[in-house]
């Protein structure tokens, strides 16, 4: 339906003359009896009664002003967030872990671009440790990493996790049955940096199946992480998200262990009080919520 012709049927119903609206919108009188017919014509029903007084309403014509009205409401105001949006200008310092580097930061960025032409999008990459820092100390806006900030300046929210496992390269002498985590904790274990959430965790299992001293080699880079799973350095727990390819290929191999370390989790954290920051929160959950639709549950689970 033509949101030109509605304008149009709305303008007569308000001003009561085909003449008037037509001054109204600059055009003819017959252009304005051209778009109600048609209006009509698609409708089906008769929306005006002409007489010597007027023009008035039909009972039909009454019902079709309500919804006709609420549409084009609904059309402004999706044309002045546009405006809004698209008329932004400044800059968004964001701080993100290595796990959504690698997976949907690249849909978030062209999203932000798309709807901030003229911000400026400011990216630092870092272990969540550090930027839970820069952002209590106001050097970032909004953080994307694995823990919820306790400041009274930062507002946190747990957007997703992603399951762990234990991964190797295929054709290496990793890639083999273990009777249990004891065993595997024999071998050279390659997990994410020193003190961070899933280092805390693993080391937690560990412990909890009576290993008091694994061989953790800690790295704070996925793309390093990964480079030395695939030449068969040790295994690696990490998120099979993230080698999602190199599984599908068969150049690594997700061994088939029970005891994972808890999921890894996803948290945005943001200053409270920084403009518009919030809209980009929710844009991430937006985002989020698409790169798990395309890549399924194994791999990615939404908060509620």
């Amino acid at each position: 339906m033509n949101l030109k012709f509605l304008e149009t049927f709305v303008w007569v119903a308000r001003l009561k003359s085909f003449r008037l609206t037509a001054d109204k919108l600059f055009t003819t009188q017959a252009s304005i009896s051209s778009r109600i017919a048609v209006l009509e014509g698609e409708l089906g029903v008769k929306l005006f009664l002409r007489d010597s007084r007027g023009v008035s309403l039909t009972p039909e014509g009454l019902k079709v002003l309500e919804y006709a009205e609420q549409m084009l409401d609904t059309m402004s105001a999706l044309r002045q967030s546009i405006e809004t949006r698209s008329s932004k200008v400044g800059r968004v310092r964001i701080g993100v872990m290595d796990t959504v580097i690698h997976t949907w930061l690249s849909p978030l960025v062209a999203q932000m671009t798309d709807l901030y032409p003229r911000v400026e999008i400011e990216l630092v990459a870092d272990t969540s440790l550090n930027l839970c820092d820069q952002l209590q100390k106001g050097f970032l806006d909004l953080i994307l990493q694995t823990d919820l900030v306790r400041h009274e300046s930062v507002r946190s929210l747990e957007l997703a996790s992603h399951p762990l496992g234990w991964i190797v390269a295929s054709n290496s002498i990793y890639n083999r049955d273990y009777a249990d985590l004891a065993e595997l904790a024999q071998e050279r274990i390659i997990t994410y940096s020193k003190n961070s959430r899933p280092h805390q965790d693993l080391l937690a299992l560990m412990q909890a199946n009576g290993v008091m001293a694994p061989r953790l080699n800690c790295v704070n880079s996925v793309s390093a992480i990964t480079r030395l799973l695939r030449d068969g350095f040790g295994v690696g727990v990490l998120p099979p998200v993230l080698v999602a390819e190199e599984l599908a290929r068969g150049e690594l191999t997700l061994l088939a262990i029970d005891q994972r370390p808890p999921n890894l989790q996803v948290v945005v954290s943001w200053r409270v009080g920084v403009e518009w920051v919030e809209e980009i929160v929710t844009l991430c959950q937006q985002v989020l919520a698409g790169y798990a639709q395309k890549v399924g549950d194994g791999y990615v689970v939404l908060n509620p």
